[in-house]
């Protein structure tokens, strides 16, 4: 290899060769359902996710939607009559089976796919996702991880190993803003973000952070739903190609010597040669945040900078998790997309004073602390 290769690129190629004697380690994912509710599977969405509450125009409603992937809650109708669901729910809410005489929920929750367990959270007051728990799963083609929150008790420690179906825990309700009646499983399939994400988060905030690298920032989730059903009618379907067919969203070119340690977990993301210094990378990102494709930028840059969204009529800030502002032909990067963007690079510094977060991302952690529920 010639010696002005970067190690990134250096990496990436060693990856790219050995991606091709891999393709005998890739394992079909065989996904299984988290609690004994399959209605999901069933065709009946009604009776597999547990509803939210909702005041709507005065009127108070319970619709079970809200429980859902995606930008499903507090919708805000536009002065052009159209109806906009501003609050993005990255999980899916699975109501119970079963209730004791005090309307506990009994469910068994289970590990989606065989892994090892890394994070668990067993306080229930450290987090909006109050006692939950994170297993890791590799399937050849880098770590995703699965996330079963809200749970009663929990069952497993870091470091054990769980099969498919294995129990990690109970049904509950712990975690803010959800009662006995609305006692569900919330779960996510995600890719993990950076290994440094402390340095990150104690830049960013002043707030403590106890769950380590294993906070949900940290943790960007796939439609989980559409996953299973998509398994369903093809089995060979592959959380790789399942990720870079999500649909984009907007683009950010962030600077070429960025560490991009996503790429290094997840090469797969690249389609396009490498070469060994980049004037930029560009990262594709879906309406939440997801990465679904990365590839050398041309143009030249020292801080994250927004090259496309795509064209609505409905302000960006609702449809990119408060990543993009604006309008029409006049989108801006928030303050927010940039912290994301500097995450997802790696392009931060490993220690930073804490400087008191601006008003915006300050806004966007409340929501998407709620947003999980």
């Amino acid at each position: 290899m010639p010696s002005a290769l970067t190690g990134l690129a250096l990496a990436l190629q060693v990856m790219a060769c050995l991606a091709i004697n891999a393709q005998a380690q890739i394992k079909r994912l065989d996904l299984v359902l988290p609690t004994d509710n399959r209605a999901l599977l069933e065709g009946r969405p009604e009776d597999f996710y547990q509803f939210i509450d909702r005041t709507v125009d005065g009127v108070q409603t319970t619709p079970w939607e809200g429980g859902q992937f995606g930008y499903v809650r507090d919708p805000k109708k536009l002065r052009t009559g159209e109806t906009l669901y501003a609050r993005f729910h990255e999980g899916l809410d699975i109501k119970p089976m079963r209730r004791d005489a005090a309307g506990e929920p009994l469910d068994e929750v289970r590990s989606i796919a065989p892994g090892e367990v890394v994070h668990a959270a067993t306080e229930s007051g450290r987090s909006n996702y109050g006692r939950y728990v994170v297993v890791r799963h590799d399937w050849g083609y880098g770590p995703f991880c699965s996330l079963y929150a809200h749970l009663r008790e929990v069952r497993v420690g870091v470091g054990m190993k769980v099969a498919a179906g294995g129990v990690i825990g109970i049904m509950g309700y712990t975690g803010t803003g959800i009662d006995r009646r609305r006692a569900h499983t919330h779960v996510e399939l995600n890719l993990f973000l950076s290994s440094r994400f402390e340095a990150w988060h104690d830049g960013q905030f002043k707030t403590p952070n106890f769950n380590g690298v294993y906070n949900g920032m940290n943790l960007v989730g796939l439609d989980l739903s559409r996953l299973f059903l998509a398994l369903q009618k093809n089995p060979a379907t592959s959380a790789a190609e399942f990720v870079t067919q999500t649909e984009a969203f907007y683009r950010v070119a962030v600077p070429g010597g960025a560490p991009m340690e996503l790429l290094k977990n997840y090469p797969w993301l690249c389609h396009e040669a490498v070469p060994a210094t980049p004037p930029s990378w560009e990262i594709t990102f879906s309406g939440w945040g997801l990465p679904v494709n990365v590839k050398p930028g041309t143009r030249k840059t020292v801080q994250p900078v927004l090259l496309w969204v795509k064209p609505s009529t409905m302000p960006y800030y609702y449809q990119s998790h408060g990543c993009v502002a604006g309008s029409g032909d006049k989108p801006v990067l928030t303050e927010e997309g940039a912290a994301h963007a500097r995450l997802v690079s790696g392009d931060f510094p490993d220690r930073v004073d804490p400087q008191p977060p601006s008003k915006e991302p300050a806004v966007r952690l409340r929501e998407a602390g709620a947003a999980r529920r």
